[in-house]
């Protein structure tokens, strides 16, 4: 399989700012949690309402690794990338990325989130009709812009 990308251009809003005017750290997780919540809306009919709610199957994270290199400031446009990195039976390692419209990288991540019930919170296999749309985007499939 090769990489899955996925990929949103984003301003910079004052909310996710803190009184230096730069992005809040924290912001960059609920930034990126936004992005995968739209990018399982885009490979799946049922979205990620349909996982989360419907089948009650979790997307914890258990693993997330992150470096600084630049700041964001309010009024910025950036790209929001995600790239699926590796694909277990039942986790995703995802890299993230959050670079200005000009390329210069702010932020980068790499997040591993494992499937689980959302009953008895263990972890579960990644649903197979999420792990085909996955592959299909890997498989040569467009990168939204």
């Amino acid at each position: 399989m090769s990489n899955v990308s996925f990929r949103r251009r984003h301003k910079i809003h004052f909310s996710e700012c803190d009184p230096a005017g730069i992005v809040f750290y924290p912001q960059y997780f609920v930034l990126f949690n936004d992005l995968i919540e739209t990018w399982i809306d885009e490979l799946l009919p049922s979205g990620y309402h349909g996982v989360i709610v419907e089948r009650r199957i979790g997307l914890p994270t258990v693993h997330l690794e992150v470096d600084f290199k630049a700041v964001s400031r309010m009024g910025d446009q950036v790209w929001l990338s995600l790239e699926v990195v590796r694909k277990g039976e039942r986790s995703l390692t995802l890299a993230w990325q959050c670079a200005g419209v000009d390329g210069d990288v702010r932020m980068v991540a790499t997040q591993v989130i494992v499937t689980t019930s959302l009953d008895t919170h263990r972890s579960v296999v990644i649903p197979e009709d999420l792990r085909a749309a996955i592959e299909r985007e890997g498989s040569g499939a467009r990168v939204p812009v």
